[in-house]
């Protein structure tokens, strides 16, 4: 899981540039609609909303505006039609790649990714041609500038995280998906301040590059993940630090 860690770190801080120019607030809008049209408007009795919130909080996205998406899911303000979307491909080198896209139009998005995947060295394959490549897991990421990384690797492994790995100066906590939750509960109640958490799909193996289709996949990444209806892209590559750097020069 090491290759896909350095990955994370970069999407990671992608995040936080997509949150200073309002992208990621109007991704986040449409994940709490939709996952209050799905379980209903109280997070107590919706998970999924209650991740939604704690990603919101995560990323200081203003409470009404939170307030505000739960209201359009659940029919209380008037609001587009969305519907969720998953899509599957193949980019350079054969590597695979998965787009979660929440939208009101599945024509225009589905010939959005299509023309994207063709113009950048990929293409758009058939439901379920690389699902089953990934799993859902937890992601939780701990800064360790001013803690005891292996305190915190010991107190999340007994909460029940399947597997810590240190990063440059932060610690990634992979968790089930229904073990995120009790992870970080555990994490704050031993003041450990938690830096973000959320659901991803993860590879179960991955897949070396060489350097220009790496460079050629990043890119149809960015230029995916630059749609406003997409949510989520992943990806079975194992990125070379090198070429991380290269590519974020």
């Amino acid at each position: 899981m090491s290759g896909h860690s350095k990955w994370a770190s970069i999407k990671h801080q992608k995040g936080i540039a997509d949150a200073r120019r309002g992208q990621l607030f109007t991704k986040l809008t449409r994940e709490i609609i939709v996952a209050v049209r799905d379980g209903g408007s109280s997070p107590d009795t919706n998970f999924r909303l209650r991740l939604c919130i704690q990603k919101a909080r995560d990323n200081s996205m203003p409470m009404e505006n939170v307030e505000r998406a739960i209201k359009r899911g659940s029919g209380k303000l008037e609001g587009m039609t969305l519907i969720e979307m998953t899509l599957e491909g193949y980019g350079p080198g054969g590597v695979a790649i998965l787009v979660e896209a929440v939208t009101d139009n599945r024509n225009r998005t589905l010939q959005d990714v299509r023309n994207l995947f063709t113009r950048n060295g990929g293409s758009l394959g058939e439901s379920g041609c690389v699902s089953w490549l990934f799993d859902l897991k937890g992601l939780i990421r701990v800064n360790t500038d001013n803690v005891d990384a292996d305190e915190v690797t010991l107190k999340a492994i007994d909460a029940g995280a399947e597997d810590v790995i240190p990063e440059n100066t932060s610690l990634q906590i992979y968790t089930k998906p229904d073990g995120l939750e009790m992870v970080r509960k555990t994490l704050e109640e031993s003041n450990i301040p938690v830096e973000s958490a959320e659901q991803m799909m993860v590879p179960k193996t991955t897949v070396e590059l060489d350097e220009k289709a790496a460079l050629q996949a990043l890119r149809l990444v960015d230029k995916l993940e630059d749609l406003d209806e997409v949510q989520r892209v992943s990806i079975n590559a194992d990125f070379d630090e090198a070429v991380l750097e290269k590519y974020n020069a």
